[in-house]
């Protein structure tokens, strides 16, 4: 094959991706198996509040914890925003988060922003909830292993580092309070 014809039939294929793309229709709500595999969290979606205890350098921390969850895009992703309130009542954890399915890869992608930081993470749906897990320095890592079951939300963070036994950071008790249309409700209204 000449070096030109190579090069064409190449750039045919690099091009078949975004033409096959192109065809498919947009849509507002995501596809079928971005939904289908968002469905599968869907035990996570409401209001939770509950006790968040923190062992770091400083000593052990208790907050009141609260997380609420739910659909957006038409249910082909999972917002989730967390809060943990000092007994004064002033926040001292802030963390939103996406969780989505990318179906080109198989797996889910969870985006993470807390206390200025933010992140791609690996995560992973179990048969009683789920896990993740974030860097934490040269071959070190957090992992965090959540069950979500009949109301109630146990997460609990570990520190894996190369070399050191593991050790407990966080752990996390919720308990389901009730629904909420949040982020999707309240949107505004196109008519002025």
């Amino acid at each position: 094959m000449k070096p030109f014809t190579c090069l064409a039939f190449a750039a045919v294929l690099l091009a078949a991706p975004v033409a096959v793309h192109a065809q498919m229709p947009a849509s507002p709500n995501g596809s079928d198996a971005q939904r289908a595999a968002m469905d599968r969290l869907d035990f996570m979606d409401g209001e939770w509040r509950g006790e968040a205890t923190i062992h770091g350098p400083g000593g052990t921390m208790t907050l009141t914890q609260t997380e609420r969850v739910g659909p957006m895009l038409g249910g082909s992703i999972k917002v989730i925003e967390g809060r943990g309130f000092a007994a004064d009542g002033s926040t001292q954890f802030n963390a939103m988060a996406t969780v989505s399915w990318d179906a080109r890869a198989g797996r889910y992608g969870f985006r993470s922003y807390a206390q200025g930081y933010s992140g791609d993470y690996q995560f992973e749906v179990t048969d009683d909830g789920f896990r993740w897990e974030t860097p934490a320095g040269p071959n070190a890592k957090i992992q965090y292993v959540a069950v979500v079951r009949d109301g109630t939300w146990h997460e609990v963070g570990t520190f894996v580092a190369e070399g050191q036994p593991p050790r407990q950071m966080i752990e996390m008790r919720l308990t389901r309070i009730g629904d909420t249309d949040w982020p999707a409700g309240g949107a505004i209204d196109p008519a002025p």
